[in-house]
């Protein structure tokens, strides 16, 4: 074993020096003979060790993962007013509180759905828990058209907007204009209002600025939170969230 760390760390090394300037490859050093003996005793120790290979795989896997965490925290802390203080979005639970999370989602995913509950559980029990909803309609021309109903809400009655919010994202019926329209008038708001609002403001340059600022953080899907500088993707669960929280407050990191 010792053997082996020293050929290891050998074969690095060399890889290493091999760039800087004055130092040949390691290939270019040896000659055809040591080349097949290297190249073999490489190869025999692969087939007796495979195992060095997943662990190779998943050092990998980590090195990029923590590589994409650091990008989406700069990018994070660079879009921060956007993330967290978007006059476009709206905050439910409390508006002053010491912890927020943001939320990135689709009224057709089924994902936010099943999550839509965490939200409700988590706001319920936590009193000092600031809850941003950022939409992102990204599937589809349904979606479009139920986030300009959905904005158009916002405006018009802001005060009706969580039962809303909460009767679209929690239904069962595929979100459209019709059925957001249907949901926005059985809360006393007349159609031909909404309209005139949709019109006047159709709410595509606030979505453009989502599509681009979910781009920025690495965002392909929905649901997807921001919790202090990390991103989450996935309907994680209420405890992975709450467990998030607790981190913030405890050592100011989503991550202890």
């Amino acid at each position: 074993m010792f053997f082996m760390r020293k050929f290891w760390a050998g074969i690095v090394l060399a890889t290493l020096v091999s760039g800087t300037a004055g130092f040949a490859t390691p290939a270019a050093a040896l000659d055809d003979k040591q080349k097949q003996e290297m190249g073999d005793f490489i190869h025999d120790y692969l087939i007796a060790h495979p195992e060095v290979l997943l662990e190779a795989q998943d050092a990998l896997q980590k090195k990029q993962a923590e590589a994409e965490a650091a990008r989406s925290a700069a990018q994070v802390s660079a879009n921060e007013q956007d993330i967290f203080h978007s006059k476009d979005d709206v905050v439910l639970g409390n508006p002053n509180g010491n912890v927020s999370i943001v939320e990135f989602y689709d009224y057709n995913c089924p994902y936010c759905r099943h999550a839509i509950s965490d939200m409700n559980d988590l706001i319920k029990h936590d009193n000092n828990l600031r809850f941003v909803l950022k939409e992102l309609p990204i599937l589809g021309p349904d979606s479009e058209a139920a986030h300009r109903v959905s904005f158009a809400v916002r405006e018009l009655a802001p005060e009706k907007y969580p039962a809303f919010h909460e009767a679209l994202l929690g239904g069962t019926v595929r979100a459209t204009q019709a059925s957001a329209m249907a949901i926005a008038e059985k809360l006393g708001l007349k159609e031909a209002d909404i309209a005139k609002q949709m019109a006047a403001q159709p709410n595509d340059e606030a979505v453009k600025k989502t599509y681009t600022l979910a781009q920025s953080l690495g965002i392909t899907g929905t649901p997807a939170y921001v919790i202090g500088t990390e991103v989450i993707s996935g309907a994680v669960g209420e405890d992975t969230l709450k467990q998030k929280i607790a981190n913030m407050r405890n050592c100011g990191k989503s991550s202890c």
